[in-house]
């Protein structure tokens, strides 16, 4: 089961939320944000649309008490909440307070039942005596909101044991051997292989599951690991240790409820050291989730970022800095841009962080298509204007930069290079000048492009718009952050000269593609930006700037 959309109205944050366009083949969905952005919020979304699944009868739970929902789920206390997601396969939920769920899937039931969710708030200190085995397969052992405790870590304990000791003892019943092989295989061995691939195989270092101790009228049971030569009561271990165990203990006890389902966890990564981080969520992708299912989990960990950065059906949505008293649409994030990064680690220190790797400070979001290029030992980091790229290598020589040339002479450009060698400079005006350059379209080998009737289309557009953009040079070049501390501007008579000709090399350096450049005559060949910025030519134009 795999979600398509979600919209949320009136619900806790949100004015009208907004999810799209999540592919069908996505097997995690990581939401990113700063604190407080509304990342649970979705969480909270789900289980008021799905309540009435964790209910022992269709017609229980179908209404959360009034005073819950007016303090707790709206925004605007006067109006009513409405949740709706949309599945694959014509399947959606949609909840319209205090009204019965409606699906278009005639099994509606089933279908909620399929979503399981986890708070954040699910470290158990130590295992008590409270179980109720029953509640399991009804998920009826879940958080009712997402700032309640999640203690299924109790019943999850009870149940590993049971289930092991059913296995043993049954055969003996009808007279048989238990295959304790198998048992090992089904039940021990899937706990220790994961806890090995997340601690390490060092086993002075890592965790393994060796013995249980089952519950009596006195005391509670008890989970053995051991750690080197000691072996170990869960309840003393730390916080960290207790989280991966908590996590990977539910997979293996509730696995069937795990398969063709809605699985939302809630900051996976509390108190995971940042070497862990990528290897946990690794683990319980690749080897706890089933194809048919899809994770959905919230996080601000640099391990988990990257690794869906670097996964092909995992998608990053970006909750920060939202304005969610108005309508928001959010999207997948493209991958390429390393602003997800910026919620993990600051910028200052990617240079740290990235040792192995030149880190080139570029505008905007053109990092995205940069880092697409695969340059060598090269990392492209979007900031916000050419000014922030200046200043990100003004008092730092092992850092690098690539700005827009905009309306700087040639012989400004060697002045500044001269001081900065660091700072790099496009040869044309910005970055769509490489984009819609004629040789990079006619690398594509365009059916019916003819580059010199293109060539000629940009001259004439230039030759239209020439007495609106050379009154505002003058006025752009004051803004540049280099005129402003350490050199004092040329006269603009060689940019008008240029710009004014005819002859291709010297009006396109200074003829903005991106804002001045109509590319109608362009629509027919349906061009993506990605396809214009994976081309050799492009990559061989930036390559010689940079390197």
């Amino acid at each position: 089961m795999k979600i398509k959309s979600v919209q949320l109205k009136n619900f806790k944050r949100f004015t009208d939320l907004r999810i799209e366009n999540i592919p069908e083949e996505t097997k995690l969905v990581l939401l990113i944000g700063t604190n407080g952005s509304g990342k649970s919020s979705v969480f909270d979304g789900f289980r008021y649309s799905t309540f009435v699944a964790n209910s022992s009868t269709k017609n229980d739970g179908l209404l959360i008490k009034p005073e819950t929902i007016k303090e707790y789920y709206r925004k605007q206390v006067d109006e009513p909440t409405e949740c709706t997601i949309n599945l694959y396969h014509n399947k959606e939920i949609h909840r319209l307070e205090q009204y019965q769920l409606e699906s278009l899937n005639p099994d509606a039931f089933d279908l909620r039942k399929k979503f399981i969710g986890r708070s954040s708030s699910r470290i158990i200190p130590k295992i008590i005596n409270q179980a109720d085995l029953a509640e399991i397969n009804k998920d009826a052992d879940a958080p009712a909101l997402y700032i309640d405790n999640d203690t299924r870590f109790i019943n999850d304990v009870f149940s590993y044991i049971q289930q092991i000791n059913k296995a043993l003892r049954e055969p003996a019943f009808r007279g048989e051997s238990a295959n304790t092989f198998e048992i090992f295989q089904e039940f021990i061995a899937p706990l220790n292989s994961s806890l090995s691939t997340i601690f390490g195989d060092d086993t002075a270092l890592s965790l393994k599951i060796v013995e249980f101790e089952d519950v009596s009228p006195s005391k509670p049971a008890k989970l053995i690991f051991q750690k080197g030569n000691s072996k170990i009561n869960y309840d003393l271990l730390s916080h960290g240790e207790k989280q991966v165990i908590i996590l990977l203990l539910n997979f293996i006890v509730r696995k069937k409820q795990y398969e063709d389902a809605i699985i939302y966890i809630d900051e996976m990564d509390c108190h995971l050291n940042t070497s862990l981080q990528e290897t946990l969520l690794k683990e319980i992708v690749e080897k706890w989730i089933p194809d048919s299912s899809q994770l959905w989990t919230a996080s601000h960990a640099l391990g988990f970022i990257d690794y869906a950065r670097k996964t092909d059906n995992a998608v990053i949505l970006d909750f920060d800095s939202l304005n969610f008293d108005a309508p928001q649409t959010i999207v997948p994030q493209s991958k390429e841009v390393l602003d997800v990064y910026d919620l993990a680690i600051p910028k200052s220190i990617l240079s740290q962080l990235f040792s192995d790797k030149k880190i080139v400070f570029c505008e905007n979001k053109n990092d995205e298509y940069y880092n697409l290029m695969g340059i060598d030992k090269t990392l492209f980091v979007g900031v916000k204007d050419s000014r922030d790229v200046f200043l990100h290598i003004k008092n730092d020589k092992t850092k690098f930069s690539l700005r827009d040339r905009d309306f700087l002479s040639d012989s400004e450009i060697q002045m500044i290079q001269e001081k900065y060698p660091n700072h790099r400079i496009l040869k044309y005006y910005d970055f769509e000048n490489y984009l819609y350059h004629p040789d990079n379209i006619a690398e594509l080998g365009l059916v019916n492009f003819d580059k010199d009737e293109y060539q000629a289309e940009i001259l004439k557009q230039k030759q239209d718009k020439i007495h609106y953009i050379l009154p505002k040079v003058e006025s752009a070049r004051k803004t540049y952050e280099e005129f402003k501390i350490d050199f004092k501007p040329e006269s603009t008579d060689k940019i008008v000269d240029d710009f004014m000709s005819d002859e291709f090399e010297r009006f396109y350096k200074f003829f903005d593609m991106k804002e001045q450049f109509n590319r109608s005559f362009l629509s027919p060949f349906n061009i993506k930006i990605k396809d214009l910025s994976s081309t050799q030519w492009f990559k061989e134009q930036i390559e010689k700037i940079t390197q």
